[in-house]
């Protein structure tokens, strides 16, 4: 079963590869092509995403009460945590969904590019220039991996250079999504568990570079190609809905002085002033 659903993959990415090669003669292009549709399918989730990091943002006041109010619970601390989560309708790991649902895809197209005659339709025009070796984009080949050319060629070589740009692209584009999505803040008023998903989201594009250097330049074409395309949706949504709040201007609950007690009122301090005179 697994089987069948991971061949039907790989088969429908190499029929679209084909298409849009026999439309545009360049694999680059295709691939670029590719990776615009798949965005395309996933931007529900891309919204959801932009959407669920905006909510965190709002409810960081609220975290930064319970924090306060269960200090030492920690057990308390949590549950109180995932019950505010489910009634504003909330998920700290929505952000991770578009990544998630696009990881088949990579393994897939990684197949599709290292054994393009198992993947791609039989008789196709992609699969004569692929077996000609003549799939090239701006000078790179797309099946090999940056640490082959290093390898082969030596890493200051003329030959290893728009790989190695290729995958600086991945990792520049990777940190600009999220300088996008993680306003800045007042890192007081960060939970512990937002704090460690905005550790994981920053290390993220890091981890990408180093797939991207061993794995076939196609693929950090596509990953390149999805950074910018989804900074773009990220930019159009902060547009409709505005860019997520700021939690450093917006005040957390602060708790009252002396014990909890309400401070007096000027006309209450007339009036007992006025009950001690009369005694």
């Amino acid at each position: 079963m697994f089987g069948d659903l991971w061949n039907a993959l790989q088969g429908l990415l190499g029929g679209i590869l084909s298409f849009f090669y026999d439309i545009v003669p360049n694999y680059g292009v295709a691939i670029i092509l590719l990776t615009i549709v798949v965005n395309l399918l996933v931007f529900p989730l891309t919204l959801k995403q932009v959407r669920s990091t905006r909510a965190m943002q709002e409810l960081q006041p609220e975290m930064e009460r319970i924090r306060r109010e269960y200090k030492g619970d920690q057990e308390a601390m949590n549950e109180k945590v995932m019950e505010l989560y489910r009634q504003r309708g909330v998920s700290p790991f929505g952000c991770f969904l578009p990544l998630l649902v696009q990881m088949p895809i990579w393994f897939a197209l990684f197949r599709v590019l290292r054994e393009p005659a198992s993947s791609l339709p039989a008789g196709s025009t992609l699969l004569e220039a692929a077996g000609e070796g003549t799939l090239r984009f701006l000078t790179m080949d797309l099946d090999l991996a940056p640490s082959e050319i290093v390898g082969s060629a030596g890493l200051f070589s003329t030959a290893a250079i728009p790989y190695l740009l290729l995958v600086g692209v991945v990792v520049g584009t990777g940190f600009l999504q999220q300088k996008l999505l993680s306003p800045p803040g007042n890192p007081q008023a960060t939970s512990p568990q937002a704090e460690s998903i905005q550790r994981v989201t920053k290390i993220l594009p890091l981890v990408f570079g180093a797939i991207s250097y061993v794995w076939p330049s196609g693929l950090n074409l596509y990953f390149a190609t999805s950074n910018l395309f989804r900074t773009a949706q990220q930019l159009l949504i902060f547009k409709i809905d505005g860019r997520p709040g700021d939690p450093g201007g917006q005040k957390a609950v602060v708790d009252p002085p002396d014990g909890g007690k309400k401070p007096s009122s000027p006309q209450g301090s007339r009036k007992r002033r006025g009950r001690r005179r009369r005694r």
